[in-house]
């Protein structure tokens, strides 16, 4: 049987996952550093620091997953581009491979990020863009790309990497800015965002999860863009959401100031997700601003202007 160790389990991506696994009949051991309960059902919960090397050698001895899919890192939005986390998560994903690579693992699928490539060219092809990441999120992800990718080569064990562009949907961090802009007018506030003409790459969560999934049961190796292909403006975005919330008249274009570094274009080539991986997204921005938006209804509470948990 596939057994595969999943990390990030409870976080944005990774608990997308596991209903995926479960119908792909992986045998799923669920990473989580805080206590879930007793296991039940196809997941079983393992409560660990993974910044412990020790702990986590002893883990996969214990467990000898054939499957790895790490989402785990430091995310913390405002903070996660520029702290030293980002170094300390680079060590402990190496130590993870190690120990995975020594208890017999077969088959490793982690997350990257576009912030890997050369911010300056718009278009970002896996095979052709120039990687030259501007932020120590994007240098410590792409260096253990680089490291994975020479290490798979040596020991011959199968890996590839999904470089996550831009993504929405349930339990999104409340500070990001589908979420924020949600939150805003649920509580009938006024939504203060840049000018919006900047133009991305968005794909719904489930989505992405399910391309990870569908990544990790492949023997694709290397880098593979997880994205939708398909580039709209954010004010469009934010406009979407506003019309679904009758809230038009709260959008305050203008009110914030992009980063200076923030690109105008950034969209992915996802030639090798759809002819090699032969992936293609099940949720369009129109369903999955709907989906977003109505789990957004029954978790927020306006008298404290916060999401439930």
């Amino acid at each position: 049987m596939k057994k595969v160790l999943i990390t990030g389990a409870t976080g944005f991506i990774g608990r997308h996952c596991l209903p995926i696994l479960t119908q792909k009949g992986y045998e799923i051991h669920a990473v989580s550093p805080q206590f879930i309960g007793e296991s039940e059902g196809p997941v079983r919960w393992h409560t660990i620091d993974l910044l412990n090397a020790s702990l986590v050698f002893s883990l996969l001895e214990d467990i000898k997953p054939t499957h790895l899919l790490h989402f785990a890192w430091y995310t913390e939005p405002g903070k996660c581009w520029t702290a030293l986390e980002n170094i300390i998560w680079t060590q402990a994903s190496l130590d993870l491979l190690q120990s995975f690579l020594v208890h017999g693992g077969q088959r490793v699928v982690m997350a990257g990020t576009c912030a890997e490539y050369d911010w300056t060219y718009s278009y970002c092809s896996e095979n052709i863009t120039p990687l030259a990441p501007h932020s120590l999120y994007g240098v410590c992800k792409h260096a253990l790309q680089t490291i994975l990718y020479e290490f798979c080569k040596q020991t011959k064990l199968s890996g590839a990497w999904g470089r996550i562009f831009f993504l929405y949907g349930p339990n999104e961090h409340p500070k990001r800015l589908v979420p924020s802009v949600i939150n805003s007018l649920l509580a009938h506030k006024q939504a203060e965002c840049t000018h919006g003409n900047q133009i991305r790459d968005y794909l719904y969560v489930q989505d992405v999860a399910d391309a990870f999934v569908e990544l990790l049961d492949s023997d694709l190796q290397g880098a593979v863009n997880i994205a939708s292909g398909s580039p709209v403006a954010l004010r469009d975005i934010i406009f979407k959401i506003a019309d679904k919330l009758d809230g038009n008249d709260l959008i305050r274009l203008g009110a914030l100031t992009p980063s200076a570094d923030e690109p105008s274009m950034l969209f992915a080539d996802v030639r090798r997700l759809t002819q090699e991986l032969k992936w293609s997204p099940k949720i369009d921005l129109h369903t999955g601003l709907d989906l977003t938006i109505n789990w957004a209804r029954n978790n927020y509470t306006t008298s404290t202007q916060s999401w439930k948990t």
